[in-house]
């Protein structure tokens, strides 16, 4: 009985194996093409593309930093990103602790309608918006992409931080003020790095959409100077001509701060989403 009982779980790991190296495959592939297609010649690109360049060059790179706007695109890119996830940092904080903590009536409705605001898709939320944007004259601003971008990342992760916080005991800040704390100072002190992992992922989840947005950008930025990277590259795409290999060596160079990212927070970001499912 032990044999066909083996057999079964070693057959059932090898399949999950499989399984899981051909999911892997099927998504890492793209992005090394990305990345091998920006270091490849241009014929070879364009006429005979193998798996692995016979040579190798760096002009798109080149060509991309000195004869385009993308390290004006880039700087602007980054500026927003990082006001993006400093503001969605502190204020889905300061919502969700409060709506967990204080007694305020409808604060279930408060969280399901945060949640409910996420799921508008970017498109139906970005033309309201200019309009307030204009008519406030904030359009065509780095400062209205920032609000637009919270308008997704802030439910996003006063949703996620409810969960922590909610079945978070209250005991503990009550332990900390009794040994001289102050609300804030418990809050500080106790409350917060015992939250690090789900504050990693929501930075995470708020600088990926940030980062990676262009519905936004298209309807809010109308100028060169502020244009962000999607948005620029996607300008390079004409009718007449496509310069693919600098839309991949700016393509690349748009996922290496999400891949670092990845890389150095990787164990948080882990912690985070299975904490998360479990105390959401």
């Amino acid at each position: 009985m032990t044999h066909p009982i083996t057999a079964q779980r070693v057959a059932g790991r090898v399949g999950i194996y499989f399984a899981a190296i051909v999911l892997a495959i099927y998504s890492a592939f793209p992005i090394y093409w990305m990345i091998v297609s920006s270091l490849r010649p241009t014929q070879e690109l364009l006429m005979e593309p193998t798996l692995w360049p016979e040579r190798w060059t760096f002009e798109y790179y080149r060509s991309l930093l000195a004869q385009t706007d993308y390290p004006r695109q880039f700087l602007n890119s980054l500026i927003v990103a990082v006001t993006t996830v400093v503001l969605t940092m502190i204020l889905s904080v300061m919502i969700a602790y409060g709506v967990t903590r204080q007694r305020i009536r409808g604060k279930q409705m408060i969280i399901a309608g945060m949640l409910y605001a996420y799921m508008f898709p970017p498109l139906l939320l970005a033309i309201p918006l200019y309009s307030m944007m204009t008519f406030i004259g904030l359009n065509n601003t780095l400062l209205s992409l920032v609000i637009s971008h919270l308008t997704i990342t802030m439910p996003l992760g006063v949703w996620f931080l409810w969960g922590f916080f909610k079945t978070m005991p209250f005991e503990l800040e009550e332990a900390a003020m009794v040994d001289g704390c102050t609300r804030l100072g418990a809050f500080l002190r106790v409350v917060l790095p015992l939250t690090a992992p789900g504050l990693v992922t929501v930075a995470i989840f708020a600088f990926l959409l940030s980062w990676t947005d262009y519905t936004f950008a298209l309807v809010m930025i109308s100028s060169d100077a502020n244009k962000t990277v999607p948005l620029g590259l996607a300008s390079m795409i004409g009718a007449f001509d496509l310069r693919w290999g600098d839309v991949m060596a700016g393509s690349t160079l748009i996922a290496m701060p999400l891949f670092a990212a990845f890389i150095a927070l990787s164990r948080y970001f882990v912690q985070g989403l299975t904490a998360g499912a479990v105390k959401g």
